[in-house]
């Protein structure tokens, strides 16, 4: 047995803003440590309940936030910036399932910290059905025939989860109070919860189908302002949809519809205000 695990940051248990996702804040280096033994209470179930290979993705920001050093030694990780694939490098049809630890609901959504790869963004759709962070990373799994077993984080990354994968098993470790504040297990009972979480997920991973992807997908990104749209729109093959802010693609598959994103969003980021 094989399993992937892409690893975020929002969705980790006690981690309510800013101040503990971003690596210039004070709250930051013991987040870190949360969210690095929050990954390794489901490392080490997999590892417990037979798996072979146990390959971990950093998926927040700069994606160099996991501690190695505390990691189960048998684990790899993927880590730092500049990844083809983002929050899904390294993942493959190799795969025996697929786990999404930390997530967080998508733009516009109710939930801690809720947002779509960069703030400049209001809404993704992927042949106009709106979608986030885990359902694109979901489709990528399923192109591959991955399924994503399992979904950690708060109760509306939960429920996003449920809506999109038929017979996932989540972890709810906290429960959205707004955007900034949240009930939060401690991360002691999370770890528990993890465990038993895990267990049952990878128990249970023949119920669960990977997510198929649609053919020649139809990437649409509406950002919050025009500056944004405009530098997104850059990318060869994207176009603004007159009198909006939103930018389409027409994808050849879904891994070049998640590539465009990439650059879409990395684009937008150098939009200025004054």
């Amino acid at each position: 047995m094989k399993i992937y695990i892409s690893v975020d940051m929002e969705g980790i248990t006690g981690l309510v803003d800013h101040t503990h996702v971003d690596s210039s804040k004070h709250n930051y280096e013991r987040s870190r440590m949360i969210m690095t033994d929050e990954a390794n209470e489901v490392i080490s179930t997999a590892f417990e309940l037979g798996a072979k290979e146990v390959i971990v993705n950093d998926s927040h920001s700069k994606m160099n936030n996991l501690l190695i050093e505390r990691l189960h030694p048998e684990t790899q990780l993927i880590s730092g910036d500049v990844k083809p694939f983002s929050m899904v490098q390294g993942l493959d049809g190799t795969f025996d399932g697929a786990i999404f630890t930390g997530y967080h609901a998508r733009a516009g959504q109710k939930g801690v910290m809720t947002h779509s790869m960069i703030f400049g963004v209001r809404n993704m759709y992927i042949n106009d059905v709106p979608i986030g962070e885990l359902g694109l990373n979901a489709y990528v799994a399923g192109y591959f025939g991955v399924p994503v077993i399992m979904v950690a984080g708060d109760d509306w990354a939960a429920k996003e989860a449920e809506q999109l994968i038929p017979n996932v098993t989540t972890a709810v470790v906290k429960e959205a109070i707004s955007r900034s504040a949240a009930k939060s297990l401690t991360p002691a009972k999370a770890g528990q919860l993890l465990r038993e979480k895990t267990a049952q997920a990878i128990k249970n991973r023949h119920l669960v189908k990977p997510l198929t992807p649609p053919e020649r997908p139809l990437l649409s990104i509406e950002f919050t302002n025009f500056g944004e749209a405009e530098w997104a729109a850059l990318m060869p093959g994207a176009e603004i949809v007159p009198n909006t802010t939103m930018v389409r693609f027409q994808a050849k598959d879904i891994l070049e519809a998640y590539q465009a994103m990439l650059v879409m969003v990395e684009l937008a980021m150098r939009t200025t205000f004054c």
